[in-house]
């Protein structure tokens, strides 16, 4: 749980940088438009100029930078979501299953989801190697492509670690017949 919330705080904090920075962005968008408009520039050019000169304008680079938070953002908070059972499920089918029926069918999708990330994990390793070897970079920022790609296999292998570990909780449940871990990731015990 500690690893989850911990990977989620750091998620947090990048997905609160990236609005906070599109925001600026987009303020210093407008506001460029505006110094940069006939009517300002005919009634203030010195002042227009002297705000443009302070670099006011959107934010260099910031959809790049966007696209490289929000996926290792959305690898930050699949641990905590994994571990609090808070990925959609449509429960139409398994309501009226039995308790034993849906413990056995929960360790399945547990294991088949440990199996999907432990692949995306692997293809983010095989992806920043290559990264690395081409030495590609963003086209704005110029930054080596594999940053983020490491970002994310760091975030993704602790997904991996946080989904072996529900298996074990599962196949425990499963086999002893009775709930471990309850909604929301809490013991029952």
């Amino acid at each position: 749980m500690g690893l989850s919330r911990g990977l989620a705080m750091i998620g947090g904090i990048v997905l609160s940088a990236l609005i906070l920075m599109t925001c600026v962005s987009i303020l210093g968008r407008h506001a460029s438009t505006a110094l940069n408009s006939d009517m300002v520039q005919s009634v203030a050019p010195a002042l227009a100029t002297w705000l443009l000169g302070f670099g006011i304008g959107p934010i260099y680079g910031d959809f790049e930078l966007t696209e490289l938070g929000m996926g290792f953002a959305v690898f930050c908070f699949l641990p905590l979501c994994q571990i609090t059972s808070g990925h959609a499920r449509v429960d139409i089918f398994t309501a009226f299953l039995s308790d034993a029926t849906n413990r056995w069918l929960r360790l399945i999708i547990e294991t088949i989801f440990l199996g999907a990330i432990a692949l995306i994990a692997w293809r983010l390793s095989i992806g920043m190697s290559s990264r690395m070897r081409t030495g590609q970079t963003t086209y704005l920022l110029e930054w080596p492509v594999w940053w983020p790609y490491a970002a994310c296999m760091v975030a993704a292998s602790g997904a991996v670690i946080v989904a072996a570990y529900m298996v074990y909780i599962r196949v425990l449940e499963a086999i002893g017949g009775k709930d471990i871990i309850g909604e929301g990731g809490e013991s029952e015990h």
